[in-house]
């Protein structure tokens, strides 16, 4: 009986959430978001426990890393996601199904990203030069939005070659690699690898590098852009450093 009145809760839920969906699309039009997400947030509630229980496999698994990730992180992605995507839904009853669809590639994505990333921060010290050469070049063809990363670049501290590899070269015993990456190099050829690394690094990671180096912002006012903890800033930043740091020294060493 139990299970029997589970399963009536169940379909009676999706039929709710299919009678919301034209007054959804009516607020999209009307460009009312706040009443737009006050009634998705009363169609998200199995979504969400979808999500908490697919990230705790994760995260048990080790697919995902510990204490990085929220069910809310995903949740407030797919808010965007359903409202800019909602058109594309052909009818009420595959709203319901797509908001799971939906939820699933955010996760699927991430664990996805953090998988790779993983592997390239454990190998990042065996790349010989013709594989940073072939990881260059993959990049340069389907990098996507990340090649535009290397052109904002252009009119920031960046395209400083001193400046930038002193953020990356910090100890005195690593002046002879300054010298030779800057005589060597271009402006260009540091801000292409530079970018091919923040590529491959974990999105959090990345931002905290570029808020730090780029926008020149203090440790804990990160933190609190980014809600983590200043250790974790820290730890970022300087994972984010040494990344670059092996990928220049093994890409060019001094001979």
């Amino acid at each position: 009986m139990d299970n029997l009145k589970y399963y009536e809760s169940k379909k009676e839920f999706d039929v709710f959430v299919a009678s919301t969906f034209s007054d959804l699309k009516k607020f999209k039009r009307e460009n009312k978001k706040a009443d737009f997400n006050k009634l998705l947030l009363t169609d998200l509630y199995e979504v969400k426990r979808y999500i908490i229980k697919r990230l705790s496999t994760a995260l048990t698994k080790g697919n995902l890393p510990q204490n990085k990730y929220k069910a809310d992180d995903f949740l407030d992605q797919l808010f965007i996601e359903v409202y800019d995507h909602i058109d594309e839904v052909e009818n009420e009853k595959k709203f319901y199904p797509w908001l799971f669809k939906k939820a699933n590639d955010l996760l699927d994505d991430k664990i996805e990203e953090e998988d790779f990333d993983d592997i390239f921060l454990k190998n990042i010290d065996t790349y010989s030069q013709p594989e940073w050469d072939e990881m260059e070049e993959k990049f340069s063809t389907d990098g996507g939005g990340d090649l535009l990363l290397i052109e904002e670049l252009d009119d920031m501290s960046y395209n400083h070659n001193d400046y930038i590899l002193n953020h990356v070269f910090i100890e005195d015993e690593e002046k002879d690699w300054i010298e030779k990456i800057d005589k060597d190099l271009s402006a260009k050829d540091i801000e292409n690898q530079i970018a091919l690394v923040l590529h491959h690094l974990p999105l959090e990671m990345r931002t905290v590098f570029q808020l730090s180096t780029v926008q020149h912002l203090e440790l804990g006012d990160i933190a609190q852009i980014q809600n983590i903890t200043f250790e974790t800033v820290k730890l970022h930043l300087a994972t984010a450093k040494n990344a670059l740091k092996v990928s220049f020294m093994n890409r060019y060493p001094v001979k």
